[in-house]
């Protein structure tokens, strides 16, 4: 990869220079750029910690930086606040839009800046003002209904007019197109592009690279807190930007794609199994707006399943669908080949799955309980007998899973949010291994902790498979999989595009997969 320029252009809007930032045990950006152009539409990339929201975070004054340079307009600055940079022309526009549904477009629109007299809001001025905003981005709404009341696209356009209310000279787009169809995309495009006529600049975040080499001038790449890639988007194809990405050279991905094209994703795969009986779970043809679209998956007793794709692939949807926790719109779920619903995590639970998800401490650790709570949660009826869980058969289970997977603490009753990030992770894998299991949905599980406990849950991991249980294993570590999994799913943009089994399942067989229909010259 060619040495990145450190040459600062005259006519930089921003410069983000040897950006350090450290939490506890933690590195999450180590000496990252960014440098954006007036006018200009610029991507940031990466997977998920490679460190682009504390850059972000650190940009709009959200958390500070431990080291390094910020320069906007021309001047070096310090935002202590998120207020402070929004005053000096910096805009934020998130995933999830923070914005009032209950309130009128207007009203949001002029949000904090309601025009006054005598203390009084001047409503007539206020609407006159949003109309004209949002005019400018190509759209003429009634601007006295509630925002509520129109879909995501308009919401998006209504954040947008804000920073043009705001006169902001960057706006931040946070996945601005995740909730949003094809012709919903193609009306934000156009409002960017007009904000950008404008001389406005985009900060664009996405996982999505159809978008990107669509709506983007140039693209900043970020690997484990490092910027790895800074380019013209004209001087780059798609595989460029998913090896920088992995950290991998072009060469490696891109290979002879069509030997990664095995299966059609609209062809439902069979598992080879003895006597022939159907599979323990078969998931044909998922589809859930916008995240999933034709997902195929099949696991069998004692078989290490891989669901391999870049960020914003499917595969956290993937594994929610097949544990209920998100409903599916199409498609088929089959457990021993009988179809079922599931409406909701109990009815999983109830057929004998578990699932340890991405974010532990959001979606799994609760810290404020003890250890022996978090750890036998699932197992709770079990354990209870007319509504009174038993003292002594919670101890039981405790005291053997704490032995079996070596988990240390002060003691059972120690708080979970005191355990080290492995021994969290080893509690909640116990909390599902008490319930009996027949499959074990796991999500980035060795994500965050160090080397000697990652070797401790894949050894529990392959003798839970060796005892016969099914395992359907999330890694953005492709070592991970390639050494752990006897098949492997290999999605894209929501679709099964390959499945690798036994010798095919190679680091670049995956690579390859990851990058179907992409071209080196596309």
């Amino acid at each position: 990869m060619s040495k990145l320029q450190r040459k600062e252009p005259a006519d930089s809007l921003l410069t983000m220079d040897k950006i350090w930032k450290s939490f506890p045990g933690v590195v999450a950006l180590a000496g990252a750029r960014l440098e954006i152009a007036p006018g200009q539409v610029h991507a940031l990339v990466g997977e998920n910690g490679a460190g682009k929201t504390t850059l972000i975070r650190i940009l709009t004054g959200a958390l500070q930086r431990d080291r390094g340079r910020v320069v906007f307009g021309g001047r070096p600055v310090h935002f202590p606040s998120p207020q402070q940079a929004q005053a000096s022309g910096i805009s934020t526009i998130y995933q999830e839009l923070n914005l009032v549904p209950l309130q009128s477009v207007a009203e949001n629109v002029a949000m904090g800046r309601e025009p006054h007299r005598w203390g009084i809001v001047q409503w007539r001025r206020m609407n006159e003002e949003a109309e004209v905003q949002l005019q400018r981005l190509g759209l003429s709404i009634d601007v006295t209904r509630p925002l509520g009341s129109y879909g995501t696209a308009v919401q998006q356009m209504v954040g947008l007019a804000r920073t043009l209310l705001l006169k902001s000279r960057l706006v931040v787009m946070d996945e601005p197109t995740s909730s949003l169809d094809e012709r919903e995309v193609d009306v934000l495009f156009r409002a960017i592009s007009q904000l950008t006529s404008e001389g406005t600049s985009v900060l664009f975040i996405s996982h999505r690279l159809d978008e990107i080499t669509a709506i983007c001038d140039r693209i900043t790449v970020l690997r484990d807190g490092k910027t790895v890639l800074q380019k013209p988007i004209r001087n780059l194809n798609k595989l460029d930007i998913v090896a920088s990405m992995l950290g991998r050279s072009a060469e490696q991905v891109s290979g002879f794609v069509a030997q990664a094209e095995k299966k059609q994703s609209d062809q439902v795969s069979e598992v080879s199994q003895e006597g022939g009986d159907a599979p323990l779970l078969e998931a044909r043809r998922l589809r859930r707006t916008p995240v999933l679209s034709d997902v195929n998956v099949t696991l069998a007793p004692g078989e290490i399943v891989g669901l391999a794709g870049l960020l914003g692939s499917g595969r956290t949807e993937t594994a929610r669908a097949v544990f209920g926790a998100d409903p599916v719109e199409a498609g088929q779920i089959l457990m021993k080949g009988k179809p079922i619903r599931l409406r909701h995590p109990r009815d999983a639970i109830e057929r004998q799955m578990g699932f340890c998800p991405e974010d532990r401490h959001l979606d799994g650790a609760i810290p404020m309980m003890s250890l022996r709570e978090n750890l036998t949660l699932a197992a709770l009826p079990r354990l209870s007998r007319y509504g009174v869980v038993s003292p002594r058969r919670q101890a039981e289970v405790v005291n053997r899973f704490m032995k079996e997977l070596s988990i240390h603490s002060s003691g059972p009753d120690q708080p979970m949010g005191e355990l080290s990030g492995g021994n969290q992770q080893k509690v909640l894998l116990a909390r599902w291994l008490c319930t009996q299991l027949q499959l074990f949905i796991l999500d980035e599980p060795t994500r965050g902790i160090d080397v000697g406990t990652k070797d401790e849950i894949r050894r529990k991991i392959a003798k839970l498979s060796s005892a016969g249980l099914a395992v359907l294993l999330i890694s953005s570590d492709l070592e991970e999989l390639v050494e752990s999994c006897d098949r492997v799913f290999v999605l894209r943009d929501g679709s099964t595009v390959a499945e690798l089994n036994g010798e095919e399942v190679t680091e670049r067989a995956i690579m390859e997969a990851m990058a179907k229909q992409l071209s080196p010259h596309e």
